[in-house]
């Protein structure tokens, strides 16, 4: 039986570590009203990953990419998304603006936390889809990143309705839209593309390092259950 003392030890870790992020989070937010709901579906995040470890452990990688996803989270709470100055630390060190380099207008933290997103959970729900799914070959690496998708257009759906729930200003600074009419299309298209990057790099590893790839990839798409279905399935129960 493996000893699992180190993996306990290192989820603590992740976990304090977490705790300091989320208390410098908390000090002096520049919104605080803003803060609270940023952090609304942090909170019951984290208690899943805690009542889950024994019962869904996932792997120290996918631990630690959640980890480092929330943390990012926190420092745009603390800010606001909108408000991140990551320019000014840029000129502080390079003596000029990421924005002016790069000839960008808004502010794009909530841009790279959103591609982050893709990147960074495509691995644990793929983690996910293999231990409670079973899915294997070419389903094991759809699904994830369909659900990749599918979580950010329910975040955005969120986002949408708080912003309707709340109004003013605090409406205005949770959705961050900074006027871009297409902003929800363009997080989920950003979320997305990191989606595909991580289970394209995931497809690479098993590619080279699956002895048996090529057969559990084509017996995925083999047919196996050749019941009829839908209206013939229908009349069968209701002739029973």
């Amino acid at each position: 039986m493996p000893d699992l003392r180190p993996r306990k030890r290192y989820l603590l870790t992740l976990f304090g570590v977490f705790l300091l992020v989320v208390i410098a989070s908390a000090i002096r937010p520049w919104h605080p009203s803003d803060w609270f709901l940023e952090n609304a579906l942090v909170v019951p995040a984290i208690a899943v990953l805690i009542f889950t470890r024994n019962k869904l452990p996932l792997s120290k990688l996918s631990y630690t990419l959640i980890f480092a996803f929330l943390c990012l989270h926190e420092l745009g709470a603390h800010y606001t998304y909108s408000e991140v100055p990551y320019d000014a630390w840029f000129e502080s060190l390079f003596g000029t603006t990421l924005n002016g380099l790069l000839g960008l207008e808004r502010n794009h933290f909530d841009r790279l936390v959103h591609f982050l997103s893709g990147l960074f959970l495509a691995y644990p729900i793929r983690e996910l889809v293999l231990r409670i799914g079973g899915m294997k070959g070419f389903w094991g690496y759809f699904l994830p990143l369909d659900v990749t998708m599918s979580t950010s257009m329910l975040y955005e759906l969120i986002e949408w309705g708080a912003a309707v729930a709340f109004g003013g200003d605090l409406g205005v600074a949770y959705l961050g839209t900074q006027g871009d009419v297409w902003d929800a299309q363009k997080d989920m298209a950003l979320a997305t593309l990191g989606g595909i990057i991580a289970i394209l790099i995931i497809f690479g590893i098993n590619w080279q390092s699956q002895r048996d790839f090529a057969r559990e990839w084509a017996d995925s798409l083999r047919v196996k259950n050749h019941q009829p279905l839908g209206e013939d399935e229908l009349a069968r129960r209701l002739a029973g």
